[in-house]
């Protein structure tokens, strides 16, 4: 029997620990699973017995890429479990300070994780050497996202300013102000970006995803909106356990969600873009349209492309909000502690992330569910390597390793939020 294996010990440019194995027969892959080796880190639990005012300090350190997205979250279930809605100037700056996230990572990824893929560098060092202004570029634009965390957060890693019902300091419209010099260029920026990518060499995949995503009557979803898909689904955040479960595979410290018939789907940038292009001002849908994007992409390998549109989306609704912006007459809304069970779900950069919090009469919690967008994905990742691989099965061992890293890292997955690639073992054997 011949056999070839090929192994990538740990996969580069991806936030976390991982390993996949693919077995391919008589030319057909037979089986191909994404292992997640990292250990549990078991914030769930950390979270019961603690009140519910200290949650969002608490789940804001289960990424250092993207948490305001977990603050967000967080915020919103236990507003909903305590009754209370934010509204006006304080939902505004709770929208601008994910707006300095999305562009803070999604600059992160296009230029130091995924650019050298398209390029034909190990690396963004690498890269940096031939490619030095589009380094520059994309730090800057890292630099402008972080500029808002600091100011609305408090600092730019793990925000420190987010409670439960507003924030405990907000802006004045001075410091706004001198925010506002700094996103016009950085939205200059974005502009330069969209177009750079749009030049790579994209592999002609596509598959006929099942789209989840939020979606909001009035806004690109950011912050707030229900859960829709492209199959039809329309559902309240209250809803979400009740259409999409985890299931424990023995391979992997990670739950994996799938639809309740058991269906994978996709979360993320081109769940977000086909579910609400309409919502997307008429300026950055001409942007899209001249870097060659119609209103839905379902090819993976361009997710890039669509996460430079919602750069400069982030970057010209953070003008928006500024330029509108009246200080509310108190930074967080009072509230009474009470038992119940809140829902809250949000756009991480990487697609939607859900939480449950149940709560004491003295607001101490009870029990915390967390589903990160990265779980959620995993079987679509899987299925994506299943499915391309066959495709590339000509190329040469290394070159096949290379894509299927790419392949994984479209998904700019963040393995660590998904312990509750990458080793790659490549069997080409006869049967």
């Amino acid at each position: 029997m011949t056999r070839k294996t090929i192994k990538v010990s740990y996969l580069a440019r991806v936030e976390g620990e991982g390993a996949f194995s693919v077995v391919v027969r008589n030319g057909k892959v037979t089986s191909a699973e994404l292992s997640i080796f990292e250990p549990p880190r078991f914030f769930e639990s950390l979270l019961r017995g603690r009140a519910f005012s200290e949650a969002p300090d608490i789940t804001a350190r289960i990424c250092g890429i993207c948490p305001v997205a977990y603050q967000m979250s967080t915020v919103q279930a236990m507003e909903n479990a305590l009754g209370i809605t934010v509204t006006g100037p304080l939902r505004n700056l709770r929208r601008l300070l994910y707006c300095g996230e999305w562009i803070e990572s999604h600059a992160l990824h296009i230029y130091l994780l995924h650019a050298p893929d398209f390029l034909g560098y190990a690396g963004a060092i690498d890269m940096a050497r031939d490619h030095g202004d589009a380094v520059r570029r994309g730090l800057a634009l890292k630099k402008a996202g972080n500029d808002i965390m600091a100011l609305l957060g408090g600092r730019e890693i793990h925000p420190i300013n987010v409670r439960v019902g507003g924030f405990y300091r907000v802006p004045h419209r001075r410091e706004l102000a001198t925010l506002a010099e700094t996103l016009k260029r950085a939205r200059e920026l974005a502009d330069e970006t969209l177009r750079w990518v749009a030049g790579f060499d994209f592999p002609e995949r596509e598959r006929d995803y099942t789209f989840v995503a939020l979606t909001h009557s009035e806004d690109y979803p950011l912050s707030e909106g229900r859960i829709a898909s492209s199959r039809g689904l329309d559902i309240g955040v209250d809803q979400y356990e009740d259409y999409f479960l985890e299931t424990h595979v023995a391979r992997s410290t990670a739950l994996q969600s799938r639809l309740s018939d058991g269906a994978s789907y996709l979360v993320g940038p081109l769940a977000r873009y086909a579910l609400n292009f309409d919502r997307l001002p008429p300026s950055v849908r001409q942007a899209a349209h001249e870097a060659g994007l119609g209103p839905v992409c379902r090819n993976p390998y361009q997710s890039i492309l669509v996460r430079a549109v919602e750069v400069l989306f982030a970057c010209e609704e953070a003008l928006r909000i500024i330029e509108a912006y009246e200080a509310p007459e108190q930074a967080a809304i009072e509230i009474t502690p009470c038992a119940g069970i809140g829902h809250g779900a949000t756009e991480a950069p990487r697609g939607l992330l859900y939480h449950r919090y149940r709560l004491e009469p003295d607001g101490t919690i009870i029990d915390a569910k967390i589903v990160p967008p990265t779980s959620q994905n995993q079987a679509c990742i899987e299925e994506d390597l299943a499915n391309f691989v066959e495709s590339f099965l000509d190329l040469p061992d290394e070159a096949l390793r290379h894509r299927c890293e790419q392949t994984v890292r479209n998904y700019d997955p963040c393995i660590s939020c998904a312990t509750h690639f990458l080793r790659l073992d490549m069997d080409r054997g006869s049967p």
